[in-house]
């Protein structure tokens, strides 16, 4: 089971509450930008099935929240959409210490892509970057540790 991020995050951090803050949203993009490095590299950079052909939508479809999980609900328009954080990045920066960021693709066929199908092999980006949790924080954490000059 993956650890909280109060769990995670040193002592220091909780006692300069702007450090606690600045941890809690560089990690939150440090995971979107690990995310699409993961996807990018998963997906994007191995070559097209034959009859198939990309538009990146899975990628773009990431939504954030601080209300609930965004939901599996968008069709593939067809055509290319390009890669853009900003909503989400915008959402990051908006919440508030101790909210839950929900992140989620909302493609109709993120699930299928990531768990895979009997014609498919599975391309778990998202389980691989959840992994690296921790050590985002860890990493974050020296990194504003040392900004801060604690």
């Amino acid at each position: 089971m993956a650890q909280s991020f109060s769990a995670t995050i040193e002592g220091w951090v909780k006692r300069v509450h702007e450090a606690e803050a600045a941890v809690f949203k560089e990690a939150a993009q440090e995971l979107v930008e690990q995310l699409n490095d993961q996807i990018t590299e998963m997906i994007y950079e191995t070559p097209e099935s034959p009859g198939y052909k990309r538009t990146g939508f899975l990628r773009a479809s990431l939504m954030a929240s601080t209300e609930a999980m965004p939901r599996l609900e968008q069709d593939n328009p067809g055509l290319p959409v390009g890669a853009d954080a900003g909503d989400v990045i915008l959402v990051i920066a908006g919440a508030e210490l101790g909210q839950t960021i929900f992140l989620g693709y909302t493609a109709k066929y993120g699930a299928m892509v990531a768990l895979g199908t009997s014609k498919m092999a599975p391309r778990p980006w998202v389980d691989l970057v959840a992994q690296r949790w921790p050590e985002i924080v860890s990493t974050v954490a020296a990194r504003v540790k040392q900004r801060f000059g604690l």
